[in-house]
């Protein structure tokens, strides 16, 4: 089978191709890279004219004025350019219904091109799109990355690009995508309730996670605890990073030099990755219902993550044990759920070891590649 995939914003159609490539497939992967993150794709359409030293100022001045990123022009050519490449595969996968992040008009036409040049399109309900967050909206009180939001609209800044998903102009892109794709596959907890009774929706698959390529090392603590905050600046109240950032200031204060604490922002997904490994502790984000695939990650390496874990998440797998601390909005709760874990380190390696057998369960790159097969082929 020959399978194109469209965008990347985290690591989920990399390791769906490497799953789909063991298995004997054809695949193609066409993403930006997403920013400062440098996810790897087959055909890149990093808007690279923009960022060079030449036009990166004009391009900041633009924006400083109008709001508008000129990058989104550049993408759009070199998706273009790129399209005859695009042709002949048997299933077209978006990572959402705006993947390529160009102008509103421009998608539309290019997502146009891509339906007639192949054959089955399917989209991914993953992050941010029409259909979830007129759900947030109608349901404010529904842990959602909106929540921040919905408590403090003078953040408009930061959700400006989720609040441009209920324009007049991306709901002609959604109801483009809706109408021309064979159906929605939603990849965690957090994407069930919006596509609830929608006759496209195909079921939920899990986001698929290659473990042989995730060295797991059993924690061990013989001196201090690691803990590890990565930042990414422009979802900074979306994650939750502030309670974050405030509990680790009174664990510093209260535990001294029994505890590393390691902070970053926005550094590309490797130098990421390679800070964190030496972590016992994660900490990732707290506004929502399941794990995005930062966690998912450190998971499988045995790192005790604090992130989102509902009973909604606990339900849906049927967990009798604990493979993750449940992060909520509360500095209090979050100290003590630290505190906790500090002072009975066997704890750590305990949820460690449970973490990495569920993401073995759960998230095995190869049984997931076959899930989606088994879909597109249905």
């Amino acid at each position: 089978m020959r399978i194109l995939l469209l965008g990347e914003y985290s690591r989920l159609h990399n390791t769906l191709k490497e799953g789909l490539l063991v298995l004997g497939h054809e695949v193609i992967l066409v993403g930006s890279g997403d920013g400062f993150k440098n996810y790897p794709a087959d055909y890149s359409i990093e808007a690279k004219w923009c960022q060079s030293k030449l036009l990166n100022i004009p391009r900041q001045l633009i924006f400083k004025l109008s709001k508008f990123d000129v990058a989104k022009i550049e993408i759009g050519i070199r998706f273009y350019l790129l399209s005859h490449k695009l042709k002949g595969f048997d299933v077209v996968q978006l990572i959402n219904e705006s993947p390529i992040q160009t102008l509103k008009w421009a998608e539309r036409l290019l997502l146009k091109k891509i339906i007639k040049n192949n054959k089955k399109l399917f989209v991914l309900a993953t992050g941010v799109d029409y259909l979830n967050v007129k759900y947030w909206f109608e349901n404010q009180k529904e842990k959602s990355i909106l929540q921040p939001y919905f408590n403090n609209p003078s953040l408009e800044k930061e959700f400006r690009y989720i609040l441009e998903y209920r324009t007049k102009k991306h709901k002609k892109i959604h109801d483009f995508v809706y109408q021309h794709c064979y159906g929605i596959i939603a990849t965690d907890v957090d994407y069930l309730l919006p596509l609830k009774g929608n006759t496209k929706f195909l079921g939920l698959i899990p986001n698929p996670v290659n473990f042989n390529k995730l060295e797991f090392q059993e924690l061990r603590i013989t001196n201090k605890i690691v803990i590890f905050l990565g930042i990414n600046k422009w979802s900074y109240h979306q994650k939750g990073i502030e309670y974050f950032e405030k509990a680790l200031t009174i664990i510093k204060k209260k535990f001294g030099d029994k505890v590393e604490i390691i902070i970053t922002q926005n550094i590309p997904y490797l130098e990421y990755i390679n800070l964190y490994n030496q972590s016992h502790i994660v900490l990732d984000q707290l506004h929502g219902h399941d794990q995005g695939y930062n966690a998912l990650e450190a998971m499988a390496k045995g790192k005790v993550v604090f992130t989102n874990a509902s009973t909604l998440f606990e339900k849906q797998y049927n967990l009798t044990e604990k493979v993750v601390i449940n992060a909520l909005p509360d500095v209090d709760y979050l100290v003590n759920e630290l505190s906790s874990l500090i002072d009975n380190p066997d704890e750590i390696i305990a949820i460690g070891k449970h973490a990495k057998a569920f993401i073995e369960k759960e998230h095995d790159y190869l049984k997931i590649a076959e899930e989606y097969l088994e879909i597109w082929d249905n």
